[in-house]
Order: structure tokens, then C-alpha cells, then sequence
């Protein structure tokens, strides 16, 4: 389901420890995440944001990552089971036309969207497909590196994402990322 996807060796790398001194994800993600949550994360990588994501939900709650390429699954997948996540992290391979994620409607509290959405095809059907999986009041964190992604790209991003029932509560570019949260209104 993707244009252009990341190449898989790329995941490690940006999964290196190194990328901490210029992003912290814990700093990023810690407004948005409470023990107990489930949070969806399309294209996860080899987990730079997961695993972080995998120890604040806590035991009980869980992180369902879905990504389109194997291969960044089986590192997140090694990465999980050696820091003692595997159990909070479920792993779903992507389909060429879908995330695969019918079965989570309206199961998600948060919908984690970190330097992806640019990737898909069509960011309509991505945030329609997404939009489904949250909870009443659940909300969409949508990332999007500004060297990927201009502001005229983002604001439509924006744009696709009310037109698939979500509502902007929050709206932030500045820095290396542009931002915004959504809240699922229908």
C-alpha cells in the first residue's frame, strides 16, 4: 500500500540508538499515551517509536504495528523479544491494497501516524482505513518530517483526514516535523 516505501536496511538505522539525541520518543508520545491503551501504528520500521510506545501502554494495553515490508517486521519483531515487549506488540504484515486492520473498527484508542501517511498511495484511503479503527473519542497523531513533506502536502493530509471524520484538536509546524492531532467526531 505504498508509492515510495522506506527501504527496509533503512529501518536500521532509524532505529539506531543514535537517532535518541535528535528525537526523543518518549518526549513526543508521552501527551498522547496512557497505560492500558491500544495504539495502532501503521509503518513502524524496525520500532524507534514502538518499542517506547510498547512500555508506556503498560502490561495491560497494547501496540499494533502494521507495516507492508517483512523484513522491517522481523527486526522489530527481534528488537521486541530482546527489550521484553514481544507480548505488548502485535506484528501485522500490510497489504499491497489495505493495512488489513477491519477488524480493530472501533477497537483503537490512539492511531500513532509518525513519517508514513507521505507514503501511501492515497492519503484518503489511509485515513478513511484508520479513521474506522478508533474508538469513540479515540484520536489520530499524524508526524510528518518537513523535508518529506512541504506544508501545501500536509495541509491536504490535514484535509483528508476531517474529510474521513476526524477533527482537528491540534496543529503544530515548527522544527523538523509538522504535527497534528485529530479526534475521531463520527
Amino acid at each position: 500500500m505504498a508509492q515510495h516505501v522506506c527501504p527496509w536496511w533503512i529501518g536500521m538505522l532509524l532505529a539506531s540508538p543514535i537517532r535518541r539525541w535528535f528525537e526523543d520518543p518518549e518526549k513526543q508520545l508521552q501527551p498522547y499515551i496512557r497505560e492500558g491503551m491500544t495504539v495502532l501504528e501503521p509503518g513502524p520500521g524496525m520500532g524507534f517509536f514502538t518499542l517506547p510506545m510498547a512500555r508506556m501502554v503498560g502490561p495491560t494495553g497494547r501496540v499494533i504495528a502494521v507495516d507492508i515490508q517483512e523484513k522491517m517486521l522481523s527486526g522489530l519483531r527481534r528488537r521486541a523479544e530482546h527489550a521484553g515487549l514481544l507480548a505488548r506488540v502485535e506484528l501485522r504484515q500490510a497489504r499491497p491494497d489495505s493495512l488489513g486492520i477491519d477488524d480493530l473498527r472501533g477497537k483503537v484508542d490512539l492511531v500513532v501516524a509518525i513519517a508514513v501517511v507521505h507514503e501511501m498511495p492515497s492519503d484518503e484511503a489511509f485515513f478513511c482505513e484508520t479513521a474506522g479503527t478508533l474508538k469513540e473519542g479515540g484520536r489520530l497523531l499524524l508526524i510528518e518530517p518537513r523535508g518529506h513533506v512541504n506544508a501545501h502536502k500536509f495541509t491536504h493530509e490535514i484535509h483528508s483526514a476531517c474529510d474521513a471524520g476526524l477533527a482537528t484538536s491540534e496543529r503544530i509546524i515548527g522544527g523538523h516535523s509538522s504535527v497534528a492531532v485529530f479526534a475521531k467526531c463520527r
